[in-house]
């Protein structure tokens, strides 16, 4: 079935030759030079395909990208972009594009293409290290994933963000759809709201922190909404983000960069170190095989705290060049996983999880366990009235003096057992709405 979103569909007679590669799981990235058509794939290998795109298939998908989107293409308006949930077109127009008429398609799928087994494997991150990282999760810390593009910040972000709780709200906030939380985390209570001409990411962000959110995931700080997104952690929000830097002691100069001068310089730097808990680097490097060839891989290159105290601003790296420093922990770093119960970062077990999953149900059962007598004295009560209906239907008496006997018998019944049921529950729930009384008058 063909997937679809507005008219663009992924199909057969839309993508013609290029077909063939979107469906391909393993490549990410197809690109057009206006000469040759270039693959690059999950092992972050990049290589021309062993196809020639017609000069005719590339007019002809240009009119019907441009058809779909409701836009013109030539000399004026040399750029157009246009996407599907999974994927992100862009077309350039030959006038601007020297070596011929470009064309990029960008796929991101519905699915996490990083495991624990394969990272591991793979040397992108140590198995403690990934422990590490789901524990600043679990102890609500505000995240940003930082690196070059194409390096894989929202794929790391994706993969930590499912260690969320799925009775915490989760509120996404992109331009492009990528991170798909309701689809890799199905029954978790999210909202996924989108930028687009008339809610840019700063009113996302205001309009976000109205809907009871428990994490604001923001796909990438760009410019000056950094500075809503940290007014949202300050508030209690907790969140992560992606941002474009090649060492997390950058990301507060970044961050102040971006933000302009939309507030005072040292309040900013202030606030980053006091919100901003923990920062992810990757990169990607040459690893040589056995045989002498070399991959291009990601890895974690650093992870760094944030932290503010006696009014000093700091940063402790525990992770570097991808080996650990064995730099310990802040103080206030240390505290919040002190307050979430883990007692050894860098240690995680799946029982842990489980445990704090049923945290609130246990919490949900306690209270309905409360409110057992509750329930008892209702169904109590409900018996009592089927029993005066049940005396007035065998019995026909005088209306009116049947009228004030049945009222006089309730209220004694309500009366008699409101007050031992307050007697019983003095720190329980012990008001009965006027609501609930006149109902039964």
């Amino acid at each position: 079935m063909a997937e679809q979103k507005g008219k663009v569909e992924i199909s057969p007679e839309f993508f013609g030759p290029l077909y063939q590669f979107i469906q391909n799981e393993a490549i990410t990235d197809i690109d057009f030079d206006g000469r040759r058509l270039w693959l690059s794939d999950t092992r972050n290998q990049r290589y021309p395909a062993q196809i020639q795109l017609p000069d005719e298939f590339v007019t002809a998908f240009t009119k019907r990208v441009a058809n779909c989107v409701s836009k013109q293409f030539h000399k004026q308006s040399p750029v157009l972009e246009a996407e599907t949930d999974t994927l992100r077109i862009t077309i350039v127009h030959e006038s601007a594009a020297i070596t011929g008429r470009a064309i990029c398609i960008r796929k991101s799928m519905p699915f996490s293409r990083l495991s624990r087994n394969g990272m591991v494997r793979d040397g992108y991150l140590s198995d403690s290290m990934i422990n590490l990282l789901i524990n600043c999760v679990h102890a609500r810390m505000n995240m940003v994933f930082c690196g070059e593009p194409g390096v894989g910040k929202t794929e790391c972000a994706k993969y930590f963000s499912s260690y969320i709780p799925s009775s915490q709200r989760v509120i996404t906030i992109e331009d492009n759809p990528e991170w798909h939380y309701s689809m890799l985390n199905p029954g978790a209570d999210s909202v996924e709201l989108r930028i687009n001409p008339v809610m840019d990411y700063t009113k996302a962000i205001k309009t976000c922190l109205r809907l009871n959110p428990k994490w604001m995931m923001l796909s990438e700080a760009r410019s000056k909404e950094v500075v809503y997104l940290l007014e949202g952690f300050s508030t209690g929000v907790r969140g992560m983000t992606t941002l474009h830097t090649d060492d997390v002691r950058k990301v507060p100069d970044r961050m102040m960069n971006m933000a302009g001068n939309l507030r005072s310089e040292n309040r900013l730097e202030n606030d980053i170190y006091s919100f901003i808990d923990a920062a992810v680097l990757i990169r990607r490097k040459l690893k040589k095989r056995e045989n002498g060839a070399f991959d291009l891989i990601r890895y974690v290159d650093q992870i760094g705290f944030f932290y503010r105290a006696n009014r000093e601003n700091g940063c402790v790296l525990v992770l570097d060049q991808g080996e650990p420093t064995g730099n310990a922990f802040p103080d206030a770093i240390m505290k919040k996983f002190e307050e979430a119960h883990i007692a050894d970062p860098y240690f995680y077990e799946e029982e842990q999880e489980e445990h704090r999953e049923t945290e609130e149900d246990k919490h949900v059962e306690e209270a309905e366990e409360e409110n057992e007598p509750l329930k008892e004295y209702v169904f109590t009560r409900d018996k009592q009235l089927m029993a005066v209906a049940e005396e007035r239907a065998v019995y026909r008496t005088d209306p009116v003096q049947e009228e004030e006997q049945r009222a006089a018998y309730v209220a004694g019944i309500l009366t008699d057992m409101e007050d031992e049921f307050i007697k019983k529950k003095r720190k329980g729930m012990t008001f009965i709405g006027k609501k609930q009384k006149a109902a039964f008058r």
